[in-house]
């Protein structure tokens, strides 16, 4: 019989009407203590958003984690793990950045007085700070100044209520099994060649360098990918962003990875729809879920929780 579910649609999407910009799915007794959020796959652009919007066809595939909504919902789907999808894209504004890693020369007007002009982090430097700015081979994204006024309604409309549900899907699974996972789900291009004896990997854990989560995690996490022969990299080139940082706590039970998943595993040759990996790559993942929560919870002497 079907475990009841409940779907929390929050936030909304600058220049739609009601266009929520994520939903959270999880069940009334969630059977394992992950939550699995995908904040880079959003597909919503709407119309005056896009008109500002340079070589969209182009930029959108390569700012977005491409389907990769696809794998979460099968593997929450699978599992039981709760879900959290954005909806805004990236190219609107990147939910693994800190809400001050802002290219102020990419925005016109005063600053609000609520808010201060921090220099630039390293990110926001390099074009993909909380709002992308350019890209390697496409240059600059917009055709005009964003004001602040805009930047504004994507902080307050999306950001903030997307890290805020979170926060609050986290704390619950805490509460009910003493301690809890995020799985941070993203996707990669390849990092090289498939074949020989020092073939790309297909995934890349993140845990801030072993600050977002106990080793002990960590470690299942790569035993789990060696056990169904995939090959998995340790933080590099990806350790992870502001999400860990934000969310992260293990000395409270909260721990967190992020996952990327190399795009030629699960997409067509084109890298644009998905693939006949998907399915492959959906289960590879579900598989990691179910050792993960083991891990959690047998190994933090926590109590299976009651149905």
């Amino acid at each position: 019989m079907a475990r009841e579910s409940r779907n929390v649609r929050g936030g909304s999407i600058p220049g739609t009407v009601a266009q929520p910009a994520f939903t959270l799915i999880q069940r009334t007794s969630p059977p394992v203590p992950v939550l699995i959020a995908v904040p880079h796959a959003g597909r919503v652009y709407p119309d005056e958003f896009a008109e500002n919007f340079r070589h969209s066809e182009q930029a959108s595939v390569r700012l977005e984690d491409r389907f990769a909504d696809l794998v979460g919902e099968a593997v929450a789907r699978e599992t039981g793990a709760s879900l959290l999808l954005a909806h805004a894209p990236r190219a609107m504004i990147d939910l693994n950045r800190a809400p001050d890693d802002i290219d102020w020369d990419m925005i016109e007007g005063d600053t609000p007085v609520s808010r201060t002009r921090h220099a630039a982090g390293r990110r926001a430097r390099s074009g993909l700070g909380l709002v992308p700015r350019r890209l390697p081979g496409l240059g600059e994204l917009w055709k005009r100044r964003l004001t602040c006024e805009e930047l504004a309604a994507r902080i307050e409309q999306v950001h903030q209520p997307y890290h805020a549900a979170l926060s609050r899907g986290l704390e619950s699974l805490r509460d009910r099994w003493g301690a809890a996972l995020l799985i941070d789900l993203h996707s990669m291009p390849p990092l090289g060649p498939k074949r020989g004896s020092d073939a790309a990997v297909d995934f890349v854990i993140g845990d801030r360098f072993g600050a977002s989560a106990s080793s002990s995690l960590s470690a299942a996490a790569f035993d789990h990918f060696t056990s169904i022969g995939r090959r998995a990299a340790h933080n590099r080139p990806y350790a992870g962003g502001y999400v860990l940082d934000r969310h992260a706590a293990p000395s409270r039970g909260l721990h967190a990875l992020q996952l990327e998943i190399c795009r030629t595993t699960y997409l067509d040759s084109e890298l644009r729809e998905p693939g006949p990996g998907l399915e492959a790559i959906s289960n590879a993942v579900a598989g990691l879920v179910r050792r993960l929560s083991g891990e959690l919870i047998g190994g933090w002497g926590l109590p299976q929780a009651a149905e």
